[in-house]
C-alpha cells in the first residue's frame, strides 16, 4: 500500500526529480554529436595511407617518452579582465549587435564566395573567381575558416564543411611536400579548434591523421622535423632536417602536439616537441643576444647559432608568444617555459624595442630587428613589420600570467603602436613593412620629418602591401580583453571599416591591397586563408560576449585557433 507523503516532502520530491531530468539532459548533451538532426551521421573515412601505422626506423622507446607533466595545476592569475554585466541601454546594445552583423556579413560573402568557385581548394583569387592551392591542396581556407563558422552560428555551413572534411585523403595532394609550419598551424590546429567547440568526432580524427603524419617528421636521427616534409622520402624513411631552419617553425609546434596529447592520452607528440623546447632551452644563453634565438637556427648541430639576425617578424615571431602559452596550456606544470618567456622577454626589450620619432609624440613603442655586428655589436633598424603587431597581446599576456604589470603596459603601447601605424597611411590600413627613425631612448624626443612621398610622417613604406593580415587585430583585441578598456573596440571599429572598404572587390569578396600609400587603391587577386581564420574572428570577437572564448579558459595558435585549457 503506497504512503502518502506530507505536503512539504512531496514538493521536494518533485524538485529533486526536476533537477535530476535537467542534469540527465545536460549531460546527455555535453558529449552528444553536432548533427543530431541529421538522418544520417558524419561518416569518417580514413585517409588511404596510415602514418598511425608507419613504421618508424627511429622509432623512440616508450619509457624514454616525455609523458605530460603531472601533478595539481598553478594557480594562475585571472588574465581577463573581470567583466560586469550592468543593464546596456538599448542604443549600446543595438550598436554592438550592429557591428558584429556588419563583420559577419562579410564573413558570409567571403564563404559564401568560396563555397560557390572555390570549393574543395586552398584559397580562393578573390579577383578571378577561381580556386588556387598553395598548402597541399587540402582546403586550407576550409578548415582554416570552420572554427570561426561555428563561432558566427553559420551551422549548415559548417556541417556541410565537416562532412567534406570527414573524406579528406591525407595521401591525396597537389604537391609531393607540405610546409611543416603552415600544416601545423593551419591544419592541425583549426581541425583541433573546430573538434573543441562543437564536439565532432570525426575532426579530431582528421586531426590524429596529419598529426601521425607530421609526427613521422620526427623520425631521423636527430629527432627533428625538416621545414619541408616530403611524402615520399617520409615513407621510405629518408626523412632529415635540413641545416638552417626558421626558429619561429620550430618553435611553433608546442600547442598544437601538446593538445592533441591531452585529448588522445599519445605521448609521442608531446615527446617530440618537448625535445624541440630543451634544444631551446639549452641553447639560449649562449646566442649573440642571450635570451633570444636568430631568425635562423643550425639544426643539425645542437641549434648552434651562425645568423646575426634577430626579430619578431616573419621567421622568428611565434616561437615567443608559443612559450607563455604553453605554459599557460599546462597549467604551469611545466616551469622551462616561464623561464625561457622572461628570458626572452627581457631580450627582446632591451635590444628590438624602441620608440618611434613622430610628430605628436604619442607614447607608442614598436618593435624592429636586430643585427649583430662583429659579434659584439647590436645594430638596431627601426623596422615595423605587420608580423610583429602580434607582440602587444603576446606582451599583455606574459605581464597577467607572470605578474609583471609593467609588461601589459609595455603591451599596451606596441599594440597602439601598429593602430597609430594604420591611422597614419591614406587609407587607414598599414603596409607588410616600414621603415623609421628611433628615438634614441624610450622616452619623447624631437620629431624631425624622415618621410618621402607618399607616405605619412615618419613612415617609409619598404614593402607597400595589405595582405589581409590579423596581427594589429589581434593585439587590439587581447589588450581589450584583459584590460577593459572601451576605447579598444573604438579603435578596432575604426580599423574594421578602412580594412573593409580598400579591400572590398566588385565580387562582393576581399582582397589583398598593393599599394597602401596611395590614394587610389588596386587590389591583387590572392586572399590567404587567415583572412577567415584570424581577422574576421578577432573582430567578430572583440564586439562580443567576453564569456565567448574567455582567456582564463582557452589559448589561441599563431593562426587564431583556441585551444581549452587542460584540467
Amino acid at each position: 500500500m503506497a504512503v502518502a507523503l506530507p505536503f512539504n516532502a512531496t514538493r521536494v520530491a518533485v524538485v529533486l526529480l526536476m533537477v535530476i531530468i535537467l542534469l540527465v539532459g545536460y549531460f546527455s548533451n555535453v558529449s552528444r554529436p553536432l548533427f543530431t538532426h541529421e538522418a544520417t551521421p558524419i561518416e569518417f573515412v580514413a585517409s588511404s595511407y596510415s602514418w598511425a601505422n608507419h613504421t618508424l626506423k627511429h622509432a623512440i622507446p616508450e619509457k624514454e617518452m616525455t609523458q605530460l607533466p603531472g601533478g595539481d595545476p598553478v594557480e594562475l592569475p585571472a588574465i581577463q579582465h573581470l567583466f560586469f554585466t550592468p543593464p546596456e541601454n538599448e542604443d549600446d546594445i543595438k550598436s554592438l549587435e550592429d557591428k558584429r552583423d556588419d563583420i559577419r556579413r562579410a564573413f558570409r560573402q567571403t564563404w559564401n564566395s568560396y563555397e560557390e568557385h572555390a570549393w574543395g581548394r586552398d584559397e580562393l583569387k578573390p579577383l578571378s573567381m577561381q580556386g588556387h592551392d598553395s598548402l597541399g591542396g587540402w582546403a586550407a581556407s576550409m578548415i582554416d575558416g570552420l572554427d570561426t563558422l561555428w563561432l558566427m552560428d553559420m551551422k549548415p555551413e559548417f556541417e556541410r564543411a565537416t562532412r567534406y572534411i570527414a573524406h579528406l585523403d591525407w595521401d591525396n595532394s597537389t604537391s609531393e611536400s607540405c610546409n611543416l609550419f603552415e600544416t601545423n598551424i593551419r591544419y592541425l590546429g583549426g581541425l583541433l579548434s573546430a573538434y573543441e567547440l562543437s564536439g565532432e568526432g570525426v575532426l579530431l580524427s582528421k586531426a590524429i591523421e596529419i598529426g601521425d603524419l607530421l609526427y613521422a617528421a620526427f623520425d631521423n636521427y636527430e629527432h627533428m622535423p625538416p621545414h619541408t616534409i616530403s611524402f615520399q622520402d617520409l615513407k621510405l624513411g629518408r626523412g632529415h632536417p635540413a641545416e638552417t631552419q626558421s626558429s619561429a617553425g620550430l618553435g611553433s609546434m608546442s600547442l598544437e602536439f601538446t593538445r592533441l596529447t591531452q585529448l588522445t592520452g599519445n605521448a609521442n607528440y608531446y615527446d617530440a616537441i618537448t625535445r624541440i623546447s630543451k634544444a631551446f632551452d639549452r641553447t639560449q644563453n649562449s646566442t649573440l643576444i642571450p635570451g633570444m634565438w636568430p631568425v635562423q637556427i643550425d639544426v643539425l648541430h645542437d641549434f648552434q647559432v651562425k645568423d646575426d639576425s634577430f626579430s619578431l617578424g616573419a621567421d622568428g615571431d611565434s616561437l615567443y608568444e608559443y612559450l607563455v602559452k604553453e605554459f599557460v596550456l599546462l597549467r604551469g606544470r611545466e616551469p622551462m617555459y616561464e623561464k625561457m618567456y622572461l628570458d626572452a622577454a627581457d631580450a627582446i626589450l632591451k635590444n628590438l624595442a624602441f620608440r618611434p620619432m613622430l610628430p605628436n609624440k604619442d607614447d607608442l613603442l614598436m618593435l624592429g630587428k636586430v643585427d649583430v655586428v662583429g659579434g659584439d655589436i647590436v645594430n638596431l633598424r627601426p623596422v615595423l613589420e605587420h608580423l610583429s603587431c602580434f607582440a602587444g597581446g603576446m606582451f599583455a599576456i606574459g605581464g597577467k600570467v607572470f605578474g609583471h604589470d609593467e609588461h601589459v603596459v609595455i603591451g599596451d603601447k606596441l599594440a597602439r603602436g601598429c593602430a597609430y601605424a594604420y591611422a597614419a597611411f591614406p587609407n587607414g590600413i598599414m603596409p607588410e613593412i616600414s621603415t623609421l627613425s628611433a628615438c634614441p631612448t624610450l622616452d619623447p624626443c624631437e620629431f624631425r620629418s624622415t618621410s618621402i612621398r607618399a607616405t605619412p610622417d615618419g613612415f617609409k613604406s619598404k614593402d607597400k602591401r595589405y595582405i589581409l593580415r590579423p596581427e594589429a587585430i589581434e593585439s587590439i583585441f587581447i589588450l581589450y580583453r584583459i584590460t577593459g578598456n572601451e576605447e579598444y573596440r573604438e579603435i578596432a571599429w575604426t580599423m574594421w571599416t578602412a580594412i573593409k572598404k580598400a579591400t572590398k572587390t566588385g565580387h562582393g569578396t576581399f582582397a589583398e591591397v598593393k599599394d597602401v600609400t596611395r590614394e587610389e587603391l588596386t587590389h591583387t587577386d590572392s586572399m590567404e586563408s587567415f583572412w577567415m581564420a584570424e581577422t574576421l574572428k578577432y573582430f567578430y570577437l572583440i564586439f562580443s560576449d567576453e564569456n565567448i572564448l574567455h582567456l582564463d579558459e582557452w589559448v589561441f595558435n599563431t593562426e587564431g585557433h583556441a585551444f581549452r585549457w587542460s584540467k
